[in-house]
């Protein structure tokens, strides 16, 4: 078991480089970003929110509380793409609701699933 929780672990923190050199077809760096602009939604009342996060912050969305552990960006085109790797609880069930990356480009890949709340990855951020 602890095996494999390394190795998802490793595959994890690769997975950002990975899938942009398999989208844009060249490897390039990937740098890192001080923040990033999420966006959540709320599916009961339609309203959609912005969200800002430096690094290791956390802020609590609705019955959520989402940490934004790190955010990349490639380093020739920053407004490209955007990798970030959340944490996020739900308060609720009291059960962690996702850990991973989220892509800018690609939200659906690795999506958070949760009946009331959305929540994805607009772009890293340097301010």
């Amino acid at each position: 078991m602890r095996i494999f929780k390394f190795l998802s672990v490793a595959v994890m923190a690769i997975l950002p480089a990975a899938l942009y050199a398999q989208e844009s077809g060249v490897m390039t760096g990937l740098a890192d970003a001080s923040g990033a602009q999420l966006r959540g939604l709320d599916k009961i009342n339609g309203i959609a929110s912005d969200i800002a996060l430096k690094t290791g912050q956390s802020v609590t969305y609705g019955t959520l509380k989402v940490t934004l552990n790190e955010c990349r960006y490639p380093s020739e085109d920053p407004s490209s793409n955007a990798f970030a790797h959340l944490t996020i609880f739900d308060n609720q069930t009291n059960k962690q609701a996702f850990s991973g990356w989220m892509i800018a480009s690609s939200p659906a890949l690795s999506a958070l699933d949760n009946q009331r709340y959305d929540v994805w990855v607009i772009r890293c951020t340097n301010s």
